[in-house]
């Protein structure tokens, strides 16, 4: 992960990263600020620190509760997010242990780079963070253990990775559709069932382009399908998924090809009934060697997090922690 990587906003929860910014925690935070609610080898971790850290990264819905209701979140959220803050301690010391720096030098180059790839200027990039509850040292010195623990997940995790033919092989099995070669489509429907009686066909025609209308017109084309849609995709929306080019029934390939992404189809019948369709998405056909490519750098990050999480195990186990909360 690369510098660039690093998310501005100051939610630097990556690899369970926590806040140290003097936030205002609620009132009861204030109370027990000094509470020792776990302990990492030689470290400890303060409810003060939890709590800052579900501050920073509490969403902005959560941060407009009322104190109380907030507080009864948190509490209910506690020890999940202590086993983030675990894991990050547990990683930044294996980091240190491991003799793993990160100089000056980065430090800065990651802060210009996050300055330039966000067009701001020292003044902009220093308002931002006081916005955050951070100073510019605070900062640099959680953006610094953020390199740290960069350096060694790939030292010890990703470096370490090779991703076979074999397993580029199993993926796709398992994942037909990242598979496909062909091209195709993703497409929502409203279908009318065929009537049985051949004299009700005109009204279910009129029926099917009220129904059209009323979509052209602008109303929301899932609700209107799980209100009359006839088939088992209704309650979805009508969602029919992606189908490939060449598994298009030939009424339907007649119609796609005339339409543009986001577009709503007339009526129109096949055998089984009327469909009006809405193309979702036009996906193009691909070579064998961008699908081999995709498949490798999704198996490679999932073969990651399997390392990853063994990994984060493998600290726990050999670490002494006692959890106090």
């Amino acid at each position: 992960m690369g510098p660039e990587e690093i998310m501005f906003k100051i939610k630097i929860i990556v690899l369970g990263i926590l806040a140290v910014t003097a936030v205002c925690v609620v009132s009861e935070a204030a109370v027990l600020f000094d509470r020792v609610v776990a302990v990492v080898n030689q470290e400890v971790i303060t409810w003060s620190e939890l709590y800052k850290n579900m501050e920073a990264d509490a969403s902005p819905q959560l941060k407009e509760m009322k104190e109380q209701e907030r507080l009864k979140v948190f509490r209910s959220n506690e020890p999940q997010f202590l086993e983030s803050l675990i894991n990050y301690r547990l990683q930044l010391q294996e980091a240190r242990n491991t003799g793993v720096q990160a100089g000056e030098d980065e430090v800065k180059e990651a802060v210009e780079s996050i300055k330039k790839k966000y067009a701001m200027s020292d003044k902009d990039f220093s308002e931002s963070l006081k916005k955050e509850g951070f100073t510019l040292e605070e900062y640099r010195m959680k953006l610094k253990e953020q390199i740290l623990i960069s350096k060694i997940v790939n030292q010890q995790v990703r470096n370490k990775i090779l991703v076979t033919d074999a397993e580029v092989k199993k993926f796709l099995e398992q994942n037909r559709d990242s598979g496909n070669a062909s091209g195709g489509y993703r497409i929502s429907q409203i279908f009318f069932k065929k009537p049985k009686n051949p004299e009700e066909r005109k009204a279910l025609e009129v029926k099917a382009e009220s129904v059209a209308a009323r979509v052209k017109g602008g109303e929301d084309f899932q609700s209107l399908a799980k209100q009359y849609s006839e088939e088992p995709m209704a309650s979805k929306g009508g969602d029919l998924g992606f189908i490939k080019k060449e598994h298009l029934m030939k009424e339907f390939a007649a119609v796609i090809t005339t339409m543009s992404t986001g577009d709503v189809s007339a009526p129109f019948w096949t055998e089984r009934g009327l469909h009006i369709i809405r193309l979702d998405e036009n996906i193009a056909a691909r070579d064998a060697g961008e699908i081999t490519s995709e498949a490798r750098k999704e198996a490679g990050n999932r073969l990651f997090m399997d390392k990853y999480n063994a990994w984060i195990k493998s600290l726990r186990e050999k670490a002494f922690i006692e959890i106090k909360l």
